[in-house]
């Protein structure tokens, strides 16, 4: 096929069709000398109206339904040239309050002058016959705010930016965006989602910001640390730091050359400063104690401020709740005998130990993997706090955790988000240390999940004499996001910690509980015996990439459905240690949406194409639209013409459909395979895992672990057995940079001395 060309074209516009301001998405018709019919223009570009001049640039297309057009790549207005065409202009709705009759008498006064008087002095519209000074004046307002959001757009795509982008960046600061971005163009790397830190970097290079610049230097950094912070680090050694910054600012020569001395030098010096502005915090390297600006910071660990601060807060209200003094409930023996006897269940040792230590703990961490009765524990804990009368509350860091938890309690579980009332106009939760949650006791679900931004503002908002009870399962990946917060306090050795190892004989019946465990002690899994109808588990062997990704395809839309009666959409999901690669998320999902939903209605955003019934993901959290990273939906409807879309989310009593218009589509991603990090807190009736020689750098045995404890019915390996042999030996248990831990315990020290909570700091040299 040949590659389709941009042409350009002038023309007045005639007729806008269709626009969306959310997007930005216009359809509008064109008049273009010497071309009979009007020509169609469709695509993302700021507002025009009738009777103004355009330069459009696009790549002709036809439409199935709307026939030949124009998809503009960019949109410029120039100015009219005769009077009809300015009044035209000025009619068309292009400020408040200006209609046909209003248009005529100002181009009469001015003539072909009149945009040259609105532009340069509009103050000018109180001559106008017969407007009066105070419709003048609300005119000139009018003008005066179309004008800048005009100038917003052509100030930004000039410099670089895509209609697109440029649309996000108006969104995000509105009419200030010229001074924003002019003045530090790096912001937009950290205000606007979807921007990083080579799309600031062209646009800050467009505005005259050279290249050694320590503006520049110092961006770099903090990009760098924001970049480890998304990989789940809550500190770089300044030395990786530097080094991670370097790669970013690409000023060698060439790629694969070590940075210059000159280079690091420069960065060193940037640090220095960046620390000096208060923008970072740095530790010794072997301690918790703060270096003041001019010290040396080799080793150092590198914290953003904010970070740093949220850390330090975590560790401090987790010491604090592990060490406070509380008088156990009353009539706790009673409750647990009453509990065994309503339920007919016999607590073991470790499981009655759990529930003893929640009645006597204000915090309390239960931990364990699957088949050892965390949600029997949860349910005796709870009918202990209701016999002591005291009130509890249940959460989960995700919907379907919360919705899990409810179906397996009885009782209503909470979003930790709608537990402390998350605000999406402040950016807030409403809950806090002021104000903290109504509730005596809060029982925690899938608590490995829970990062330390999650966690501060949870703790933070756990009433003085309540109770806080985390469980979850250590071994499972940590959080997406930074910290490791369960597998931190417990390694603190001051929180205290249940852990349950004992499989109940009706879980022991499963292969994917006794494989999860087998897998977690770095263990071959079992296969079940040929023709076991009982079996839950199983492994296909496949050592090349596109081979398994036949497998897996057939799997989901034949063999799994046929067998086992499930849905390949609802009930299957294919988890994969990578998004890249040929059997990566990107190559899965287009195999698996080419076999189960080829050709309904769709629209493309890049190489994807969402199609409706696709099943699709979230990929960041979304206040405004109460979306969050993780949630699964399935497109219920597509507006080709908009450019919109929408997804119905469904967890339970919150399913909500939710509108995406085309400046949203990045925001979401197929998820007929997804990756075991996204899979954190679901549960799916059927998993489908690949393991491969090419997954390499991913694997490791919490990692396979996590994917198998997320199958409730079946659980199918692909795999390659020197992948899976490669995991099984792989120590690696995601290692983050936190130093959440020994935070603690030097709180709990401090706490114990009578403390005030200063945290030390070195004195200069």
């Amino acid at each position: 096929m040949s590659e389709r060309r941009e042409i350009a074209v002038e023309g007045e516009v005639a007729i806008v069709t269709y626009e969306n301001a959310q997007s930005g998405f216009r359809v509008v018709k064109i008049d273009v000398p010497e071309r009979r019919d009007r020509l169609t223009v469709v695509g993302v570009f700021p507002r025009v109206v009738v009777g103004s001049r355009v330069r459009v640039r696009g790549v002709p297309e036809v439409s199935r339904d709307h026939g030949e057009q124009l998809r503009a790549t960019s949109v410029i207005e120039l100015a009219p040239t005769t009077l009809g065409g300015v009044e035209k202009y000025l009619g068309s709705g292009l400020i408040k309050g200006i209609g046909g009759v209003t248009a005529q008498r100002i181009v009469k006064h001015f003539g072909l002058a009149t945009l040259k008087v609105l532009e340069e002095e509009p103050h000018r519209l109180r001559e106008v016959p017969g407007l009066g000074r105070a419709r003048a004046d609300q005119l000139i307002a009018s003008w005066n705010e179309q004008r800048a959001l005009r100038d917003v757009m052509v100030f930004l795509q000039a410099h670089g930016a895509s209609v697109h982008l440029a649309a996000r960046i108006f969104k995000r600061y509105g009419p200030k965006a010229v001074s924003v971005v002019s003045g530090d163009p790096y912001r937009l790397a950290i205000d606007v989602w979807g921007i990083g830190f080579r799309t600031a970097d062209r646009i800050a290079s467009e505005l005259g910001i050279a290249k050694d610049s320590p503006q520049r230097m110092q961006a770099a950094l903090l990009q760098a640390l924001r970049d480890a912070t998304e990989a789940g680090h809550c500190y770089l050694v300044a030395d990786e730091l530097i080094a991670r910054a370097a790669r970013l600012l690409e000023l060698d020569a060439s790629s694969g050359e070590a940075p210059s001395a000159a280079l690091l030098e420069a960065l060193e010096q940037a640090l220095a400063d960046t620390l000096a502005g208060g923008y970072v915090v740095a530790e010794e390297a072997d301690s918790l104690v703060r270096l003041r600006a001019g010290r040396s910071l080799r080793g150092a660990a590198i914290y953003d401020a904010r970070m740093h601060e949220t850390e330090a807060r975590l560790a401090a209200r987790l010491a604090t709740l592990a060490i406070a003094e509380s008088a156990a409930l009353a009539g706790f023996a009673g409750a647990v005998e009453r509990f065994e006897r309503e339920t007919g269940t016999v607590l073991a040792d470790e499981q009655r130990l759990a529930v003893e230590r929640a009645a006597r703990c204000p915090l309390l961490v239960v931990t364990g993997g699957p088949g050892v009765g965390k949600t029997t524990i949860v349910k005796a804990i709870l009918s202990v706090f209701e016999r002591a009368g005291v009130v509890s509350r249940l959460a989960a860091p995700t919907g379907r955790a919360a919705k899990r938890m409810s179906e397996a309690t009885g009782r209503v579980a909470a979003t930790l988000h709608r537990l402390l009332e998350f605000d999406p106009k402040t950016g807030a939760f409403k809950r806090d240390a002021k104000r903290p949650i109504d509730a005596s006791a809060i029982v925690v679900d899938e608590s490995s999940m829970v990062d330390v931004w999650m966690a501060d503002a949870l703790t933070q908002a756990v009433a003085e004499g309540a109770r806080l009870v985390l469980v979850g399962d250590v071994d499972q990946l940590p959080s997406v996001g930074p910290g490791s917060v369960l597998r931190d306090a417990i390694a603190s050795g001051i929180v205290p910690c249940v852990r349950l190892v004992k499989i109940f004989r009706q879980a022991e019946k499963s292969l994917i509980v006794q494989n999860a465990h087998r897998i977690n002690a770095g263990e071959a899994p079992v296969v079940p015996e040929k023709g076991d109808p009982s079996a839950d588990f199983f492994m296909m062997e496949r050592r090349d990439a596109d081979d398994a990704r036949g497998v897996i395809v057939d799997l989901v839309t034949r063999h799994i459905p046929r067998r086992f009666g499930l849905d390949p959409v609802r009930d299957i999901q294919v988890l994969t240690p990578m998004n890249r690669g040929a059997a990566g998320t990107a190559v899965l999902n287009e195999a698996l949406q080419a076999a189960l939903n080829p050709s309904a209605p769709g629209l493309a955003r890049g190489k994807v194409t969402f199609r409706v019934g696709d099943k699709v993901m979230q990929l960041r959290n979304d206040y405004d639209k109460n979306v969050y990273n993780g949630d699964v939906g399935v497109v219920a409807s597509v507006d080709e013409q908009a450019d919109a879309l929408v997804v119905r989310f469904d967890d339970g009593a919150d399913a909500r459909e939710v509108p995406y218009d085309g400046r949203a589509l990045d925001e979401l991603a197929l998820a007929y395979a997804c990756t075991v990090h996204k899979s954190q807190g679901s549960e799916y009736p059927a998993v489908v895992l690949p393991l491969l020689a090419s997954h390499f750098v991913m694997l490791s045995k919490n990692l396979v672990y996590t994917a198998v404890t997320r199958g409730k019915r079946l659980v199918v390996l692909v795999a390659d057995p020197r992948a899976l042999q490669i995991a099984l030996a792989e120590q690696r248990r995601d290692d983050r940079q936190t130093r959440l831990a020994p935070r603690i315990r030097a709180e709990s020290e401090r706490g114990a001395r009578g403390g005030a909570g200063v945290e030390p700091e070195a004195s200069p040299e």
